[in-house]
């Protein structure tokens, strides 16, 4: 909570300097005024008002006159402009102040003494009147009422929750009712009125309790430092609540104006909202209800409605616990294909935080991780501690664990769709594959890392086609128990990676291998690490690890000999000094004269895509340490060691060529326009003798 918004509440005057104003007001104050600073009923409340001062109208009706004390008034103003950050959340507030009228009426008629009350049978309902010439706008209820001690209780005390005080009067007495109650009242905190300040100079409250005989009151106050109650004839049972509008928020008493607040607020509030004699919160809280009960074509409205789209829901999940917290979820993964917005990190969340059926925040920040912005829907919790405005929270430490909770649930939820929809998930994961890949990326968690990673589906080296992909928990249960590596290439696609000099051997050796087409692929792999037991490695890292454990010492039939390797690879060191760290004879080659290997390829690849134009190439051959990897079998190489002594010059352009070459395949050419020259040159070597 900031230190504005606690200003404000009765628990603030713990703060020294609120505290110490107050106590001197207490002492300089006149004898005519009673001051407290909290009570029994409601601790840490604030009640600055006058005794009773009576005075009889012309009409002969008696008017009761109350006065703030100065430092109320201040704080009046405080609410008013500092505590809500939003000016039209004034309309949530007095809404869920009206609903939570009902729901006192609603249980109290059906505990011990119910029958009692005044107009049972009356239609529970709040009424919404605008009036554009007169700029009003009203409130109305027909529930619980008040008398004419509530008023001065709870309209001329600040942070003193008459909610909150019925639920503590309920506890111990009918624990069913009680628990039921708790979860449909929203009032906690005793300021929810005081947000018509915000867009009025002049509030009126009509009221009559819902008991026998019970009087009409009139609460009014200008907000200028008093306010008055009266016995007023022919007020019906309820609050009615009349707010004379400021000029420059006349646009509260414009009927759409309204309307697009209560749709956007207050939708799914329990009791009917007329706005002038029309209903308007239709749409039902479908999480609220049992999920058997709801129709597809529910879904389809409500996602609609949710997501401001006009595509239907691909998935969805409703879910609802008790434990660790109070969670009642709807959430939809949409048909459609990820907009521009939803591709960017810095676009919101998808998912409404709602409190008994409530908005808190349409986009809510932290409640699922960015990778997970896609999914729409809501989730509502009684658990989530709010500050008095309801637009901030508190705890986040509780958000973190819902927020762990849900993300849980998703996943899981995404791995029965792959095992139970397979063509389904398919068709998901070609359009939001990316979003997992970045979960694996960002998260912090091992294990939270490798459940995304179930996700995941690769082509693989004996899948025929795309549809054939193969998920990691597939490849792990494919392979012998004693392998401990899953293999993966990077290629721009299936041609290139089945043609790839770094295939050749696990090819010849009829090992699985991960087929990974996208640039990133690699990097979240190599950010994965291991799955389950087995490390992730790239095929071009076992090739160096292998060659580094071992030396070509049988070259086999039709290859230069070792003679001829001794004097070739020094000159080639030489001729791409600078290039090459290391020039070697490899027996894992069979159709490519030669390829190179750096210790991490997705790390240098990525470097190259992304940084290496900051880089002079001197450095940049430095930073990657490559190693030139020869096939001393192939025609090329075997050429190019006698064009060492016949034509020096052109085994010279033969071997820069066939480093280029290498670089190209390896994926480590910054430009491969600039092959062109080289190769020009070699070209016109080759035709000189035509």
């Amino acid at each position: 909570m900031s230190v504005r918004a606690m200003g404000v509440l009765g628990q603030a005057c713990r703060l020294g300097r609120c505290a110490q104003v107050l106590r001197q007001s207490h002492r300089s104050a006149p004898a005519a005024f009673n001051i407290t600073l909290g009570s029994q009923h409601s601790p840490g409340a604030l009640s600055l008002r006058r005794y009773s001062t009576e005075t009889k109208q012309a009409s002969g009706s008696v008017v009761d006159k109350h006065e703030f004390q100065a430092e109320t008034r201040q704080l009046l103003d405080i609410v008013a402009r500092s505590l809500y950050s939003d000016h039209e959340v004034f309309v949530r507030e007095l809404i869920s102040n009206a609903s939570d009228a009902l729901e006192k009426f609603r249980y109290t008629s059906l505990s011990a003494g119910g029958e009692n009350l005044a107009g049972k049978d009356r239609p529970l309902e709040i009424r919404i009147t605008t009036d554009k010439p007169l700029m009003q706008l009203i409130i109305q209820d027909t529930g619980i009422g008040m008398t004419k001690e509530e008023l001065v209780s709870n309209l001329g005390t600040i942070a003193r929750s008459g909610s909150k005080k019925f639920l503590e009067q309920m506890k111990g007495t009918q624990q069913g009712a009680s628990s039921e109650a708790s979860s449909n009242i929203i009032g906690q905190f005793g300021v929810g009125f005081y947000s018509s300040f915000i867009v009025a100079n002049k509030v009126e409250v009509f009221t009559r309790a819902a008991v026998p005989n019970a009087p009409g009151l009139r609460w009014s106050t200008d907000g200028s430092g008093t306010y008055e109650i009266e016995e007023v004839p022919d007020v019906e049972l309820g609050t009615r609540i009349v707010l004379h509008l400021k000029t420059d928020c006349r646009e509260y008493a414009d009927e759409e104006r309204i309307k697009a607040v209560i749709k956007k607020y207050s939708n799914f509030v329990g009791s009917p909202i007329l706005l002038n004699g029309k209903q308007a919160n239709e749409i039902k809280p479908l999480w609220l209800l049992e999920p058997q009960s709801i129709s597809k074509e529910q879904h389809h409205d409500f996602y609609r409605f949710i997501s401001n789209s006009f595509d239907v829901p691909r998935f969805t999940l409703h879910y609802n616990a008790d434990v660790p917290l109070s969670i009642h979820a709807l959430l939809y993964f949409p048909e459609g294909k990820p907009g521009l917005f939803e591709m960017s990190r810095d676009g919101n969340t998808g998912v409404a935080l709602y409190t008994r059926k409530v908005l808190i925040q349409s986009k809510t920040e932290h409640l699922l991780p960015k990778w997970l912005r896609f999914v729409k829907g809501v989730v509502d919790s009684e658990d989530i501690p709010l500050n008095l405005s309801r637009e901030l929270l508190q705890n986040s430490s509780l958000i973190r664990k819902l927020s762990s909770v849900i993300s849980t649930r998703v996943i899981r939820f995404l791995q029965e769709r792959s095992k139970k929809q397979p063509e389904e998930y398919e068709a998901f994961y070609r359009d939001y594959g990316l979003f997992l890949k970045e979960g694996i990326v960002t998260s912090s968690d091992a294990s939270e890392k490798e459940e995304i990673a179930k996700l995941l589906r690769f082509e693989s080296s004996k899948s025929e086609t795309a549809s054939g992909r193969m998920s990691l928990e597939e490849y792990y249960n494919a392979v012998p128990a004693e392998q401990q590596n899953i293999y993966y290439l990077a290629a721009p696609n299936r041609v290139l990676a089945e043609s790839s000099p770094y295939y050749e051997s696990l090819k010849k050796r009829n090992e699985l291998v991960l087929f990974c087409y996208e640039p990133y692929d690699e990097l979240v792999l190599m950010q994965l690490g291991k799955f389950k037991s087995k490390k992730l490695v790239s095929v071009e890292k076992e090739m160096r690890e292998e060659s580094k454990e071992t030396t070509a010492t049988t070259l086999g039939e039709g290859s230069l000999l070792r003679s001829e390797l001794d004097t070739l690879i020094p000159w080639l060191e030489e001729e791409l000094r600078g290039q090459v760290i290391k020039v070697k004879a490899t027996t894992r080659l069979d159709t490519h004269p030669c390829v190179i290997t750096v210790e991490e390829m997705a790390a240098a690849r990525h470097f190259i895509r992304t940084q290496s134009h900051q880089v002079p190439e001197q450095n940049r051959f430095a930073l990657l340490q490559p190693e030139l990897e020869i096939n001393p079998k192939h025609p090329i190489i075997k050429k190019l060691n006698k064009l060492r002594e016949s034509d020096k010059d052109l085994a010279q352009l033969i071997a820069k060529q066939l480093f280029a070459n290498a670089m190209v395949g390896a994926g480590l050419a910054e430009d491969p326009r600039m092959l062109l020259t080289n190769m020009n040159t070699l070209l016109s070597r080759a035709l000189e003798k035509y």
